[in-house]
């Protein structure tokens, strides 16, 4: 029997991505977007152009607009809340549109899933930047990436919460309301906390989703910059695999309810941001990338990588695409689509 979906912040990279996997088997949704974001009209000509119009509701409004998300999640039986400002540079430059769009934006979200009287399940893609910079963690220096010394499956849920930077804050914020709640009013949530997503429809710039601004700057000859030592390692995650974990997460929702999960590609599944990417790049591309070099960025962290067992654990789930697989897939999506980015 098919559910009614609504996806916020549906029209971009991860949110169509899901709306297409739901239209493909039957689901019914509601994309609730602001179509801000870059790609978003694009993605929305994509969705239609494959399942047809009127295939799917839309409302174009902000998650701020109070009455909109209210009317949008009546009667829905789950909400995946993806909207929200996504990138730790925008957070610094205007803290106060990040608060607005992240913390008070998922709080409206959940007001309207617990007045709706439907008690929907809820997944929050939530972010590692929760943790912050983990000071507390040794990390240790190779030749071309950071490593934990004393992590060796990655971080697990249980790290201390630390956020740094307004992004991680507001995200933050959002992260423990979701969590709260479950406690509090039994709603059926579940936060993802997320690492590096990457995959076909990412429309990457360089303040977010930076393997794919990587690929697509180097297949357009865009310059690309690097912050700090391009030794930063990240957990990347395939963005089917991801869409699985939202599956697992509902299809288990007896387990999973006011749970806290990390999603990301797990300790076998890093890179390091460019000594270890920009070689792969370079193989794909068939030639040398010129790059430029910039100081560290507020908030970066210089090693990041998800303790996945938890979610393997409860919902059966893990990843299933390695880096060279799902880096050549996405390079092979942006070289046959590249009149979308010019």
């Amino acid at each position: 029997m098919s559910k009614e979906y609504l996806v916020t912040g549906g029209a971009g990279f991860i949110g169509s991505n899901y709306v297409n996997r739901l239209l493909h088997r039957g689901e019914r949704v509601t994309v609730f977007d602001n179509l801000s974001r870059a790609g978003a009209k694009l993605n929305l000509n994509w969705l239609q152009s494959t399942h047809g119009a009127g295939s799917f509701s839309l409302v174009a409004a902000d998650v701020g607009d109070v009455e909109s998300i209210k009317d949008a999640a009546r009667g829905v039986d789950v909400i995946v809340h993806l909207a929200g400002q996504v990138a730790v540079t925008s957070s610094v430059l205007d803290p106060r549109k990040d608060f607005l769009d992240n913390a008070l934006g998922t709080f409206n979200l959940l007001e309207a899933a617990r007045l709706s009287g439907r008690q929907p399940v809820v997944l929050y893609a939530s972010t590692n930047k929760v943790y912050g910079g983990m000071d507390d963690t040794t990390v240790r220096e190779t030749a071309t990436c950071y490593a934990y010394a004393d992590l060796p499956h990655g971080v697990p849920e249980t790290q201390p919460l630390d956020f740094h930077s307004p992004y991680g804050c507001s995200k933050g914020a959002g992260d423990q309301y979701v969590r709260d709640y479950a406690r509090i009013y039994d709603l059926p949530t579940v936060v993802l906390r997320q690492s590096c997503i990457y995959g076909l429809r990412q429309f990457g710039i360089e303040d977010q989703g930076w393997a794919a601004w990587f690929v697509i700057a180097a297949l357009l000859g865009q310059p690309i910059t690097i912050y700090g030592d391009g030794k930063q390692v990240r957990d990347v995650l395939f963005i089917e695999d991801l869409l699985d974990a939202y599956d697992a997460a509902i299809a288990n929702i007896a387990t999973a309810s006011g749970q806290v999960y990390n999603i990301g590609g797990g300790p076998r599944n890093t890179l390091s941001i460019w000594t270890e990417f920009g070689p792969l790049l370079e193989k794909l591309l068939g030639a040398p990338i010129s790059i430029t070099r910039a100081d560290w960025r507020p908030g970066d962290q210089r090693v990041y990588i998800s303790d996945i067992r938890k979610a393997r654990r409860d919902l059966g789930w893990q990843p299933k695409i390695n880096v060279e697989n799902g880096v050549a897939r996405l390079f092979a999506w942006v070289k046959q689509n590249k009149s979308l980015f010019s």
